[in-house]
């Protein structure tokens, strides 16, 4: 396979990454399988290097495993670990919501404020369907750790979203409603409802893993 007819966008390495983890998700890859860096590279036409910068990054993602002098292969704990780091997820995320609402949206009110306004205009007696990524110009859950105004717990958010983000499924139109009914107790301030909607939210998420 020739990298540059698949993406222009994409370096060699993020091309081969992407590829193999759809493998590693769709059981193409299974867990054990080994992942030889030479018949990789003869694969996708590259040298070794961006395919070990491949196999890095799926290490990172918990999708490989890498032992020196031995290689990599593809984990065997891949389900097990996600549905763990999700837990963890959740859990930060609740904190985040009740730490917002502490706050009362703090630099992102407004922004929050537009989420809530959007998600009335969505309601059943309107009828329009709206994505959820398009309520404001950032992603809800990063207004919301933003809102919190924590740096630690942002950054180690940022770490678990890295390592679950495949994962993930989503429910459109649940999201929307969640979005708003979340902004709404961010901004008036109800922690212990917005850790509550929070969790519910996430809870709803994760069956789709």
């Amino acid at each position: 396979m020739d990298l540059h007819s698949v993406s222009e966008d994409e370096s060699p390495r993020d091309v081969i990454a992407r590829l193999l983890r759809e493998d590693i998700l769709a059981g193409r890859l299974a867990g054990g399988e080994r992942l030889v860096e030479e018949a990789i590279a003869q694969k996708f036409g590259v040298s070794r290097v961006p395919v070990r910068e491949a196999l890095g990054q799926l290490e990172g993602e918990g999708f490989v495993t890498i032992v020196r002098y031995r290689g990599a292969t593809v984990s065997t704990t891949l389900r097990k670990d996600n549905r763990e780091l999700l837990e963890v997820r959740r859990g930060l995320e609740v904190l985040a919501a009740q730490l917002a609402a502490a706050n009362r949206g703090g630099s992102v009110a407004a922004e929050l404020s537009a989420v809530a306004e959007r998600g009335h205009h969505h309601s059943p007696d309107h009828g329009a369907r709206i994505d959820p990524a398009g309520d404001v110009g950032r992603p809800f859950h990063d207004l919301i750790v933003i809102a919190a105004g924590n740096d630690q717990l942002r950054e180690i958010l940022a770490g678990v979203n890295r390592r679950v983000a495949w994962g993930l499924g989503d429910d459109p139109e649940a999201s929307v409603s969640d979005h708003a009914t979340l902004a709404a107790a961010i901004l008036s301030g109800a922690s212990v409802q917005a850790g509550y909607l929070m969790d519910e939210h996430l809870r709803r998420d994760e069956q789709y893993f």
